[in-house]
């Protein structure tokens, strides 16, 4: 009994843990960005696919567990597009972003930043984004490659902008003292970053504002689309899309600020940028999980409509439920209903939902 409370009955394409609860989110996040999946090798990835395929057609062999059929889950999950089967560039894998981001993030967060080296940096952490993005895109229904590039420009355009306005407001500030100016100065990326993810989100998704998104019953089947969920789905990614960079953004430079103080490191100055180093490492891996964690993949809408099915039934929902990816803004938002009601139910009214 224990061992089956610390590992759940195996379901093929579902979360391992819990994601009703923030621990259980926690550690569903910290299984996808966990980089040990980054050196798996071609044989253990082609064993794991195999395993599931061998479960899918129920012909396991004897003696494999639960844990195993989870593992080679999170591996082939790790490596392999849902969509259209090939193998992540590896940079570009979830499993990935905190390896392959890190020294960007050392980047942006230097002190005394130049304004060419902030634009580079920036432009490398937009960069990162973006291909990020484009591996991991919903492939079953494609984005056009042009729709990727209006976002990429705009958030390159806003985080450039903002970042170097800010900085160079900073340096005419003659009330403030070099000391002052520099910590203010640290903290310039986390709007820049902020105000970038805001405007790749209306970029990347403003046309659904006026197509709506898809609504799923139970089942997963399409009965229809939703505008207001758009347009609740698109605020909340955004608001979502500004708080998880602010750990990664703001603890960093609180902890510099007061590491420099220490004699020890006034008087060896070469290992500043080591630990600097080290403090956005540390940080981003863990904050990272954690910011992703805060917010629900599920979230609830409260609101009553009918809204007809494609076979003339109706269904009402007071419960919506809008699936979204938070490091992904641009994955197709679903909504999933509560309730399942016949047209009869409803006496004969024909209002449909389209709001």
């Amino acid at each position: 009994m224990a061992e089956s409370a610390a590992c759940p009955a195996f379901q093929l394409g579902r979360p391992r843990y819990d994601q009703s609860s923030f621990l259980g989110r926690l550690r569903h996040f910290v299984d996808i960005i966990d980089p040990s999946t980054l050196f798996v090798s071609e044989k253990k990835l082609k064993e794991c696919i195999k395993l599931l395929d061998d479960y899918k057609h129920n012909t396991l062999p004897p003696g494999v567990s639960a844990d195993q059929l989870w593992e080679a889950q999170k591996i082939k999950q790790a490596i392999i597009h849902p969509d259209t089967g090939e193998k992540i560039f590896m940079p570009f894998r979830m499993s990935g972003y905190v390896p392959f981001g890190t020294p960007i993030v050392i980047g942006l967060l230097l002190p005394n930043q130049t304004v060419m080296s902030t634009i580079i940096w920036q432009w490398l952490n937009q960069s990162h984004n973006a291909c990020v993005n484009y591996a991991n895109r919903n492939a079953t229904k494609p984005t056009p490659t042009s729709k990727f590039l209006e976002g990429y420009v705009g958030a390159v355009t806003s985080a450039v902008s903002i970042a170097v306005g800010l900085n160079v407001l900073i340096q005419k500030a003659n009330n403030l003292s070099p000391g002052t100016r520099m910590i203010i100065q640290r903290f310039v990326p986390f709007p820049a970053v902020a105000s970038a993810n805001i405007c790749n989100v209306a970029l990347m998704r403003h046309n659904e504002l006026s197509e709506g998104v898809d609504v799923l019953d139970n089942n997963g089947i399409v009965v229809g689309s939703s505008k207001i969920a758009a347009r609740h789905a698109i605020m909340e990614t955004a608001f979502t899309r500004v708080v998880l960079p602010m750990p990664i953004f703001v603890l960093p430079p609180i902890i510099m600020s007061y590491l420099e103080r220490l004699r020890f490191l006034q008087r060896n100055r070469r290992l500043l940028l080591p630990i600097h180093s080290v403090v956005c490492l540390v940080t981003f891996g863990l904050s990272l999980p954690v910011a992703i964690s805060l917010f629900p993949q599920m979230s609830q809408v409260r609101h009553v409509q009918l809204l007809s099915r494609p076979d003339g039934s109706w269904s009402s929902w007071e419960d919506i439920h809008i699936k979204h990816t938070p490091l992904n803004s641009h994955r197709a938002c679903r909504l999933l209903f509560s309730t399942q009601l016949s047209k009869n139910d409803f006496q004969g009214e024909t209002q449909r939902y389209t709001a």
